[in-house]
């Protein structure tokens, strides 16, 4: 043994433990991505609102992929840029004019209303990412990965853990502050209409469904199209404009 070698307390060589793997570029590229989104809207833009929580979360991911909080960080990484990356094509798809998920379309349309709220667009954009992108992305990393839903779904809830972070910021930072006349106030009956654990839940049964009709691409279709539908329906009432106290 040389000098140069670790010593284990016992006199035998220690065991050397391997790194652990630092994110790829696919996620750093979508951190990119979002800061660009954000450094190009104002402030108060539905998007840009959405955008800063979506940005920060997803520098979480990051730092958890290197503390071995996951339990295959490859495959947890994958499916965090794949799951941004749907965001960041719809941003795309809809500053081209090009046609966007309907899910998207909400926010797109009322992000810059004077009597929606911050925290409304917030919740419109988690709803959108969490009900459509996600089962979506869920389906595509398996595929990438040969993998089985099984495989995915310990870091599948990691990763729900990391948006329930995502909803409670939420409505730390952007909830109106406690007052009288706050159970009164019609967005707190709006906000309390919307579970991220019932949207959580509903991901991962239309991946599965998803997954289930994967021999079947024009049932797959149309159920996707159906869950593009009804996903939006839910975010455009969530962008009901309410008049501000």
């Amino acid at each position: 043994m040389t000098s140069a070698e670790p010593v284990h307390p016992r006199g035998g060589p220690a065991a050397v433990r391997p790194p652990l793997p630092r994110p790829s570029g696919a996620l750093r590229d979508v951190v990119h991505g979002m800061r660009g989104i954000g450094d190009g809207l104002p402030q108060g833009d539905g998007v840009a609102v959405f955008n800063r929580v979506y940005l920060s979360v997803t520098q979480e991911l990051q730092r958890r992929l290197e503390t071995g909080w996951f339990g295959d960080p490859r495959a947890a990484e994958e499916l965090g840029a794949r799951f941004a990356g749907r965001y960041l094509a719809a941003v795309r798809a809809q500053h081209a004019g090009a046609p966007t998920p309907a899910c998207w379309r909400p926010l797109f349309q009322f992000r810059r209303h004077p009597h929606v709220r911050p925290l409304q667009f917030a919740l419109a954009g988690i709803n959108a990412h969490v009900g459509h992108d996600l089962p979506l992305a869920l389906l595509a990393t398996c595929r990438a990965r040969r993998a089985e839903p099984a495989d995915l779904e310990g870091d599948f809830e990691r990763v729900g853990d990391l948006l329930t972070l995502l909803e409670e910021r939420v409505r730390e930072e952007l909830m109106p502050g406690p007052d009288l006349l706050d159970v009164a106030d019609p967005l707190t009956h709006l906000v309390g209409s919307w579970s991220l654990r019932m949207a959580r839940s509903g991901a991962w049964m239309a991946f599965r469904t998803l997954w289930g009709l994967r021999q079947l691409p024009e049932l797959a279709e149309e159920f996707t199209e159906g869950l593009d539908a009804s996903v939006g329906m839910a975010g455009r009432c969530l962008l009901t404009p309410l008049a501000w106290g």
